[in-house]
């Protein structure tokens, strides 16, 4: 079982079939490169938020008790 869906929409279409970008679609359609890469900063960015989150609320419990 993968663990993510197949990110190229067009599958198995024959190159002769496939419409150019902007021809039956939007034109600023983020690429399959780009949506993994969004994917791979997307768990980094969390952790670092709940880290920057956690240490600003440690920082005010500890003035708040110590003060």
């Amino acid at each position: 079982m993968r663990l993510f869906s197949d990110l190229n929409l067009n599958g198995r279409t024959p190159a002769q079939v496939r419409p150019n970008l902007g021809d039956w679609g939007p034109e600023l359609v983020p690429s399959t490169r780009s949506k993994k890469r969004a994917r791979f900063w997307v768990v980094p960015a969390f952790v670092g938020a709940l880290l920057v989150v956690a240490g600003v609320f440690w920082f005010l419990v500890t003035q708040l008790t110590t003060g």
